[in-house]
């Protein structure tokens, strides 16, 4: 569920926070013959890009090899993902370059595309349309710092935080409740991952979700963590319940009780301060990472969509292991 009007544009093998927006090559529009379109399809190639011309590396910084370990910590994960960085210019702004990096698919199924994107003078970000993204050879390492620091949601598996995993959440959105069976493989998947739950409520969509994070908030706090994740399948499975306030006090007090505690006093501390500063600090953790839509899962710093196809997520998490020197 997208935050607001600001959005992540179609994540590139969702490990990208860029757009694949102007094509390096166009697509044939001429109609074929009778005779060709009867024929058996060629096999896919992989794209040939153009020649980089030395009049277009202008600018000292970043880097070629910079712009290539950056590459490669987004899309390396994919065995078939192919690039050519193509110009890395001056720009008006001292200490601004323009970067231009062809993007294909080795096996020739998808269409290569031209990314571009401006760097910061301090080289540590980059401007990719109205987003700023970390970037360098090692891009998700301070978003990992700052969760090792501030994730304090409930967890399971491991209390190292080696391999971090944390998802951020609103119970009322429906994303969120699909993401689930991901959420679960994974935990049978990675033994010592440490797999935190942030919630993440956007209330301008979905009325009752701060109430639902609050309520979650104190079965974690009166109960452990182990209550919070049954509490949390019962909420996601009684999802439709939240769409009202009285629905939703019947479907979190059903949860609490399912979840081992007195929903009397579940809801009590829902209402206290303390459980709003505690909601709100996770609410803060989000927006300081520039989370833009839920279900979001942040790999050691690294952000991709919770609900995306299980497979890819596993790959991507065991890549980023491995680029982070973790032993699963």
């Amino acid at each position: 569920m997208i935050r607001n009007s600001a959005r992540l544009a179609v994540i590139t093998a969702l490990a990208l926070l860029f757009s694949p927006v102007n094509r390096v090559f166009a697509q044939d529009q001429t109609p074929a013959t009778p005779d060709a379109a009867s024929a058996p399809a060629a096999p896919a190639a992989a794209p040939v890009f153009p020649a980089p011309d030395p009049a277009d590396f202008t600018a000292t910084s970043p880097t070629k090899d910079v712009v290539n370990a950056f590459m490669q910590a987004n899309l390396g994960f994919d065995q078939n993902a192919m690039w050519q960085v193509q110009a890395i210019q001056k720009t008006e702004i001292t200490g601004m370059s323009k970067v231009i990096v062809y993007v294909g698919d080795k096996s020739g199924k998808q269409q290569p595309y031209r990314f571009g994107f401006f760097t910061t003078p301090d080289q540590k970000h980059i401007i990719v349309g109205e987003k700023i993204i970390s970037f360098g050879e090692h891009p998700f390492a301070a978003n990992r710092a700052i969760l090792q620091q501030r994730a304090d949601g409930p967890y399971r598996g491991s209390a190292s935080k080696d391999l971090e995993l944390v998802e951020f959440a609103d119970f009322q959105c429906p994303h969120c409740k699909a993401a689930q069976a991901n959420m679960e493989k994974l935990v049978a998947d990675f033994p010592k991952a440490r797999i935190v739950f942030q919630n993440d409520p956007l209330p301008s969509i979905h009325p009752q979700s701060v109430t639902a994070a609050a309520y979650g908030a104190c079965v974690a706090k009166l109960a452990g963590s182990s209550a919070f994740f049954q509490f949390a399948a019962a909420v996601f499975d009684g999802q439709d319940g939240l769409g009202t306030a009285d629905g939703a006090t019947l479907t979190l007090n059903s949860a609490a009780t399912k979840a081992g505690l007195d929903p009397a006093k579940v809801s009590a501390c829902a209402s206290s301060p303390e459980t709003k500063a505690v909601v709100d600090s996770s609410i803060a953790l989000s927006k300081d990472l520039q989370i833009a839509s839920v279900p979001t899962l942040v790999i050691n710093g690294r952000e991709v969509a919770a609900n995306a196809p299980y497979e890819t997520l596993k790959q991507i998490i065991e890549f980023q292991a491995k680029a982070d020197g973790v032993t699963q």
